[in-house]
């Protein structure tokens, strides 16, 4: 049992390092080479280049960036403001009124987008001001942009999913595929917990706003067109295997480009900005996954991943039960590390397990990734939050906490649809 012995002092340094503020990369290589020369001396440390070089020559990589890029034309070109208004036209009428077009507007720009993070400043930038003339509960504003932002890790093109099938060698296609109806469901979910409360306490939803005229609604419906066109030229083309992932990446980039051309909004500054963006995310992101497969290699090649199986099937122990285990050892862990993070440090150990209870990689990656999604609105160290809450600009980051409860709740609920129906959302 000396591998699971060593991956209990690895993962606890891990979540050290990690909790005193190290970044990701640096706490994984630490792991990793700590790890590698205790157990092998340097013959495991010196193949670390060549690691290196055949992790990053991967075409399938190329498609971060291009997604990241995608996303960051089409908020600074105006696509996503022009969207959110003409969303607002049609959600008003519902009970909770505007609440629902953070949601709704969230879903569609993680359909191109691929980042929770940039869901969650672009919708907000765009809605407080909004709701701030209209006397909103600014908790439920602040918790409906938190985590209706979370949908932009789940919904296709997530990078999260393409991290998560690059390290586990699953298909992108498939995962892409299986995040379509959870995300729909999770959205959807979202919409109803807002319609309950605000049938219960309608002061959540302030006072009632008039509607725009019908033609200025049908006139504002064409910039609904715009994301709806990228997606399919997106998704339709890897489900049609008319190309793969990083090819249907670069179309995007290119009808994004073509979308603020026709704007006018294409400019070299706001290129500039796109492209500096895009390379800060995609060079962490991507050191990240160099650490991430590097720490998979020293875990292999100790047996972890056979051990821990093999320790698990010792115990007589129903899935559904250890389901719930693994979703409390998430939600705790969701309480103290990035959501990157924890899904990296945890595949190598919790996969093996999974397989062994049945279910296979492509319904682990949903799993994995709403867990992520917890993760990121849960306090103290939810991304989602600080984002939003530096985006609203004003009072404190405990009236987000508070706007994200009920979510969390919708968010608990798909994963245990998930995991009693496994063949029916996927």
């Amino acid at each position: 049992m000396l591998g699971i012995e060593g991956a209990a002092i690895g993962f606890g340094l891990l979540l050290f390092l990690l909790f005193i503020g190290l970044h990701i990369a640096t706490a994984l290589f630490i792991v990793a080479l700590t790890g590698a020369h205790l157990f092998f001396g340097d013959a495991m440390i010196r193949p670390f280049g060549t690691m290196m070089w055949g992790t990053l020559n991967n075409f399938l990589l190329v498609a971060i960036p291009l997604f990241v890029l995608m996303g960051e034309i089409l908020v600074r070109g105006g696509v996503t403001e022009r969207m959110y208004r003409a969303l607002a036209d049609w959600t008003r009428p519902l009970p909770g009124g505007l609440l629902h077009t953070n949601i709704v507007a969230s879903t569609v720009f993680a359909s191109i987008s691929g980042s929770s993070v940039a869901t969650a400043a672009t919708i907000g930038t765009v809605a407080f001001p909004t709701f701030r003339k209209q006397n909103y509960a600014e908790s439920w504003v602040a918790g409906s942009v938190a985590s209706g932002a979370t949908l932009g890790i789940l919904i296709p093109p997530s990078i999260n999913l393409i991290i998560y099938g690059a390290i586990t060698n699953t298909s992108i296609g498939a995962l892409f595929t299986a995040g379509i109806l959870p995300g729909i469901v999770l959205a959807s979910s979202f919409m109803g917990i807002i319609i309950v409360a605000c049938l219960w306490n309608p002061s959540i939803a302030g006072r009632p706003q008039p509607m725009a005229p019908w033609p200025e609604r049908r006139q504002r419906l064409v910039d609904l067109v715009p994301p709806v066109i990228i997606f399919l030229l997106v998704m339709g083309s890897i489900y049609l295997g008319f190309a793969t992932p990083t090819e249907a990446a670069g179309v995007g980039v290119i009808a994004a480009l073509g979308l603020t051309a026709f704007y006018r909004t294409l400019s070299w500054a706001m290129l500039r900005e796109s492209f500096l963006s895009c390379v800060t995310t995609t060079g962490m992101t991507l050191l990240i996954l160099i650490a991430a497969f590097y720490l998979n290699f020293i875990l292999g090649v100790l047996g972890v991943p056979a051990q821990v199986s093999a320790f698990v099937s010792s115990f007589d122990v129903q899935p559904v039960v250890m389901i719930l285990l693994l979703v409390c050892l998430y939600m705790v862990l969701g309480c103290f590390l990035d959501a990157l993070a924890m899904m990296i440090a945890t595949i190598p150990i919790v996969l093996p397990i999974v397989l062994l209870l049945g279910y296979d990689s492509v319904w682990f990656g949903i799993f994995l990734v709403l867990m992520c999604e917890l993760a990121l609105i849960t306090p103290p160290v939810g991304m989602n939050l600080y984002v939003t809450q530096s985006v609203r600009g004003r009072g404190n980051v405990g009236t987000v906490i508070k706007g994200v409860l009920p979510f969390i709740l919708c968010i608990l609920f798909v994963v245990a649809l998930i995991a009693i129906f496994p063949d029916v959302l996927f």
